[in-house]
């Protein structure tokens, strides 16, 4: 589903992310791990096209993403949650999930001007999908809060809700276990399982070693921008590098 082919950027003299490769199968979920500094969501950057690749490739379905602008690609099917939360804090809940559903919708300015028929169907058929993705995270009877006034592990959950609104094929999370406690880790981790189960195949950067060994099918470990392990998590563990 995903390639990357000695994949570069340099920021001036600094080499981030330094001829990376590897590929991530339909269905999988691929973490991507290492030290604070060695690229990771520098990586995810070039994947969803905030930053532009220096050198190398990067494809997805076939197709190559490097001269793809960040909208163009969430068309594409790719999807990404961030490391520090980013939500609209002063909407609902509901309605940033709808935000994330945006990118499906086809009625323009006339249309919701004049609140046409098709118009309509189509605001009714967004809410009932909105409502679906709250109801899959567990955030159905929070619909009508404020975002800011979810606690810290809900609103990652939401993070994750908006994301999937577009229907991704394939999901990116940054670092969702930050900040959370226990308890919001182990449901955490059903969750990834639950939508990797959903057909939705995960890239997953995250520092929480038990979270990542419990969920991923293989692992990519960066290093000052290089890779210096890839594998399935047993043998990653029991890599002394």
């Amino acid at each position: 589903m995903l390639t990357l082919h000695e994949a570069t950027i340099r920021f001036g003299g600094l080499t981030a992310v330094d001829h990376v490769g590897f590929t991530v199968e339909k269905g999988q979920i691929f973490g991507v791990i290492g030290p604070n500094g060695a690229g990771k969501t520098t990586l995810f950057n070039l994947v969803s096209g905030v930053h532009k690749l220096s050198s190398g490739s990067i494809t997805f379905n076939g197709r190559e993403l490097g001269k793809m602008e960040p909208y163009q690609i969430a068309q594409a099917g790719i999807a990404r949650t961030y490391q520090n939360i980013n939500l609209f804090s002063n909407l609902t809940v509901l309605e940033n999930v709808k935000s994330g559903r945006h990118i499906k919708s086809k009625s323009g300015l006339t249309a919701a001007i004049f609140r046409t028929p098709a118009q309509k169907k189509e605001e009714a058929a967004i809410h009932e999908k909105c409502m679906e993705l709250l109801t899959f995270m567990g955030l159905e009877k929070k619909a009508d809060l404020l975002a800011k006034n979810l606690s810290y592990g809900e609103q990652r959950r939401l993070e994750i809700a908006r994301a999937l609104a577009s229907e991704p094929q394939l999901l990116l999370l940054d670092e969702p276990a930050a900040g959370m406690n226990s308890t919001e880790k182990v449901e955490l981790t059903e969750m990834i399982r639950k939508i990797r189960d959903a057909g939705i195949t995960i890239l997953l950067v995250e520092h929480d070693m038990k979270l990542v060994m419990r969920v991923t099918d293989r692992i990519a470990v960066l290093n000052f921008g290089k890779m210096i392990a890839l594998d399935e998590p047993e043998a990653i563990q029991n890599n002394p590098e």
